[in-house]
């Protein structure tokens, strides 16, 4: 039997990157951490080692009418070297609309401090989850359904 990997999520976003990951079953998404853009890649070489990681899905911000929006100029040049950095691990997008208001509403149903709900990292660490959890569903949504 082939052993599965994790798959990792990243909320990129300008200032900060949220990071979230799968357990091998494929069954639940958990928030890993939030970091600034700049030590993205020594994490990332580092945790890959570390961790068997099958997919890389990162999250892709849309507009409502479904166009994507201004932040792909900053995502497209990132997403590229992450291909060239690691060719071997599978990259896909997940649309990430209303994941940050998601994420709001998590903390606050979760009972957090308006002060808690206001960290930033927090909030791009959640968003990443909720990526990694709607494209989670979408998998097995698309098994059951053998699409």
């Amino acid at each position: 039997m082939k052993k599965m990997g994790r798959i990792l999520a990243i909320d990129y976003g300008q200032k900060r990157v949220g990071i979230a990951v799968s357990d091998v079953m494929h069954i639940s998404a958990n928030g890993l951490t939030t970091l600034p853009v700049n030590e993205v890649f020594p994490f990332l070489e580092k945790y890959l080692v570390q961790e068997n990681v099958e997919t890389i899905v990162v999250g892709f911000p849309r507009q409502m009418n479904g166009k994507e929006s201004d932040s792909m100029k900053f995502i497209r040049p990132f997403v590229a070297k992450l291909v060239q950095k690691f060719p071997q691990i599978e990259l896909i997008y997940e649309d990430e609309r209303f994941t940050s208001v998601l994420a709001h509403k998590t903390m606050l149903e979760g009972g957090l401090k308006k002060k808690d709900r206001q960290n930033k990292a927090l909030v791009d660490k959640i968003s990443a989850t909720i990526i990694l959890q709607s494209y989670l569903e979408s998998v097995r949504y698309k098994n059951e359904r053998n699409i």
